[in-house]
């Protein structure tokens, strides 16, 4: 990919659709056998949290590859004080075109945008080993939780400016939007898009071939029937399983790899 090849620019009207599909097409690879991230793009952008200033798409060979989109989100600390910073997600970028630095190139651009509209920080859900090398830190450096008080690698915090998150402690929370996406809703909008057949997701079985038995039963202790769900697990917290060496890290990542997911920090 070359620099003068990806352009970024405001989503307009006439892009919805194809955002959607390629959020539809970036997400599909979910344990339920199908996403429900394009419909969490179309209602994103009725509802009063959206940040339409930050809705960027990345084009590249003449079509929309990528999109970043934003929503208002809270830290509320102990004395109930509301304070507001962003998130962002969904983050997409089509198959085809990932790993090209599309999704870096959209961060990136987004990061200064917010800096110039005053935001503070950004608080996101997302992976845990990726997402550090963009910057973010685990909350709970920060001081803060999730809604429900708790906390892991996966949540993770940016601030925009030296001190943003400084005397700010507390709990996170985000817009509704994000909690309302019932099944029969998304199979019914999904009905607007080409046919797709149903992901199948991966075992995690197929991984425990693989391991010695005293790995296998720590890998059973960390809760995750498929693959995809140790996508959300960070390096360092598959390593403080007990049990869990170097050598069966490796074995993990190129199980991982050999199924489609970059995993770890290598």
């Amino acid at each position: 990919m070359t620099k003068s090849n990806l352009s970024l620019r405001l989503e307009r009207p006439e892009d919805y659709y194809a955002v959607e599909e390629l959020t539809r097409e970036a997400f599909w690879r979910s344990i339920r056998g199908f996403c429900d991230e394009h419909l969490l793009v179309h209602r994103m952008r009725n509802v009063p949290a959206f940040v339409r200033e930050l809705d960027y798409v990345a084009e590249m060979d003449g079509r929309i590859v990528g999109n970043i989109m934003y929503t208002r989100a809270r830290i509320e600390d102990a004395s109930g004080e509301a304070h507001e910073v962003l998130t962002f997600g969904p983050l997409s970028v089509l198959p085809g075109y990932q790993n090209r630095g599309i999704g870096r190139a959209l961060m990136r651009h987004t990061f200064e945008e917010a800096r110039k509209l005053g935001w503070r920080a950004i608080v996101i859900f997302g992976h845990p080993d990726y997402y550090p090398r963009i910057g973010f830190r685990r909350a709970s450096e920060f001081g803060l939780t999730t809604a429900d008080g708790k906390n892991f690698d996966a949540f993770m915090a940016l601030p925009l400016y030296e001190g943003a998150l400084e005397g700010i402690q507390g709990r996170f929370f985000i817009d509704p939007v994000f909690e309302n996406l019932d099944e029969n809703d998304v199979l019914e909008f999904d009905k607007g898009f080409p046919p797709k057949e149903r992901y199948v997701p991966v075992p995690v079985s197929v991984l425990m071939s693989r391991l010695d038995a005293d790995k296998v039963k720590a890998v059973k202790e960390l809760g995750c029937a498929y693959l995809d769900e140790l996508t959300h697990r960070s390096e360092r917290e598959i390593m403080s399983a007990e049990g869990i060496d170097e050598k069966a890290v490796e074995i993990i990542r190129q199980v991982m790899l050999e199924h489609g997911w970059r995993w770890g920090t290598k």
